[in-house]
């Protein structure tokens, strides 16, 4: 069986797994080229940097010391059972497993329910734009999928939305919170969007970013009805 490819790995954050102390492992591979993305180099299912028996041995230096391990990426289920089976190891370990993940695959996800404990899943836009952001005319009705896979667990979860306003608008953030809000969804995270990559011709600025952070009409209306938003700014 082929080894998991991992791209990138943070040793240490307080903000990936809520509530637990974690480290990162960013595995390689996406089918989803968003125009946002913070993490190009991880797109393309090439080999990773980082040689995943040595990863493990590491953790194995960090229990006791970490609560959670986080896999994110790319996408981390693009490597499907190779992923889970790392992940098996690592929770064998007595971490923690989180998952974050952009809900491509809703089968993988089943597959991965019994080994992860906590979800952050990618809400990106309405079902129009989708396809304009991701460059795929499925991904919308995947992550659909795997949203409800999810709440059938039972498990934690939140649900995350990066505000770039080029693709998202007030209203259609209100709209993705009436749909989350209709399913139970408990716990969102509203992202500012950090420009990385924009071209020239297609830029943003400040006034745009900030618009969704700086109404608190706005703001109140996203937050009636779940447990807890998170502004993250």
């Amino acid at each position: 069986m082929r080894e998991v490819q991992i791209g990138g790995l943070v040793s240490f954050t307080t903000i990936d797994y809520p509530g637990k102390l974690a480290a990162v492992l960013f595995l390689v591979g996406c089918p989803l080229r968003c125009a946002y993305c913070s993490n190009p180099h991880l797109l393309s299912p090439n080999d990773g940097e980082y040689d995943p028996n040595r990863v493990f041995d590491w953790l194995k230096s960090r229990v006791g010391k970490l609560e959670a391990v986080v896999f994110s990426g790319g996408e981390a289920l693009m490597q499907g059972d190779v992923a889970i089976e790392y992940m098996r190891r690592v929770k064998e370990l007595g971490f923690n497993i989180g998952l974050h993940t952009n809900g491509f695959y809703p089968e993988t996800l089943a597959r991965a329910a019994d080994v992860v404990d906590w979800i952050g899943l990618d809400f990106k836009a309405t079902r129009e734009k989708y396809p304009d952001l991701t460059k795929q005319h499925i991904a919308y009705d995947n992550m659909i999928r795997s949203l409800d896979t999810w709440i059938e667990t039972g498990k934690d979860f939140e649900v995350r939305v990066t505000c770039d306003p080029r693709f998202i608008t007030k209203d259609d953030l209100l709209e993705i919170a009436e749909i989350l809000r209709k399913r139970g969804v408990k716990n969102l995270a509203i992202q500012k969007y950090i420009p990385h990559f924009e071209s020239d011709d297609n830029k943003t600025d400040a006034a745009m970013r900030n618009q969704f952070f700086e109404d608190a009409e706005f703001k109140a209306k996203i937050g009636s009805g779940f447990t807890s938003v998170i502004w993250r700014e």
